[in-house]
């Protein structure tokens, strides 16, 4: 274990090095800074047009609505810094040649690649945390808007980012680094529009289109995770809305996750990394 921790250290050394994650850091900033602006301008508009209780209402529906956009801009940053991070975790020392330096010493093929896996679910698990944290703290003091259950919102986010970081350093074990990199933003899309294909299966009472979105889906859970946890950020008149339109938005849910899923959530990830760790060890390098 202390191998692995030790591998670990370094990928954050060197993630450190590269300036990943001070410029990380400075775009984030940036970010809730920008967000932060752009709510308090909002605020303001919306308390000049309130004349009544409607309007009221109204408008506390769309602030309550700008802090989910600004929670699933989040979710898309995470996701980007995940992938980014990730897709090179093995490929790149072994295209490189650097890895049959790292392997030399005693050290199991094994605990390098969870010494590196648990470097970048630390640094994507602190972000997302983070800066979701902070996006409710922003709607918190400017508007008043309370997230209704924020710690499984954010743990749901976390389960998201932790899949899609295992799932690029899976295909790193056996695949070059360009090629990982464009099959993995490519599912990450697929995750996506499997979301869209879902809400037009339940808003066309299509159920073919409805099993579609979600075959894919549980294959690809990153987007599930995060409409699931979008459902604990709504406020209840959000949630009134949504069901109204039969939940007919690609971002949000209408209903709390299932146990299954977030089961699936958590199980999925463990199954991937044991599939790189059997594949790593296994390839001629």
């Amino acid at each position: 274990m202390s191998k692995t921790l030790r591998i670990t250290r370094l990928t954050l050394k060197e993630a450190m090095s590269r300036r990943l994650i001070p410029a990380g850091i400075m775009v984030s900033f940036l970010y809730i800074v920008l967000f932060a602006v752009a709510y308090n301008f909002a605020q303001d508009r919306g308390v000049q047009v309130i004349t009544g209780q409607r309007s009221r209402a109204l408008v506390s529906i769309a602030m309550a609505s700008l802090t989910l956009s600004g929670l699933y801009i989040v979710n898309l940053l995470a996701g980007f810094l995940a992938l980014f991070l990730s897709v090179g975790a093995v490929s790149t020392e072994t295209d490189s040649g650097s890895l049959h330096a790292l392997l030399a010493r005693p050290m199991r093929r094994s605990q390098l690649l969870l010494g590196r896996w648990l470097a970048y679910a630390l640094i994507c698990s602190v972000y997302v945390s983070v800066m979701a944290g902070l996006v409710m703290i922003v709607a918190a003091l400017i508007n008043g808007y309370i997230t209704p259950d924020p710690a499984p919102a954010i743990g749901l986010m976390v389960l998201a980012m932790l899949f899609l970081v295992t799932l690029s350093v899976f295909g790193s074990t056996f695949l070059p680094t360009a090629t990982n990199g464009a099959v993995a933003f490519t599912l990450f899309g697929l995750g996506w529009l499997s979301g869209v294909i879902q809400v037009l299966g339940d808003t066309l009472n299509n159920a073919s289109l409805l099993n579609l979105g979600v075959t894919v889906g549980m294959f690809i859970p990153s987007d599930m995770l995060w409409r699931s946890a979008s459902y604990y950020v709504q406020s209840a008149s959000v949630l009134a809305a949504t069901n109204v339109f039969k939940g007919a938005l690609p971002i949000l849910a209408n209903a709390p996750p299932t146990p299954g899923l977030v089961m699936w959530g958590m199980l999925y990830p463990l199954l991937l990394l044991g599939g790189a760790t059997f594949i790593f060890s296994r390839r001629d390098i």
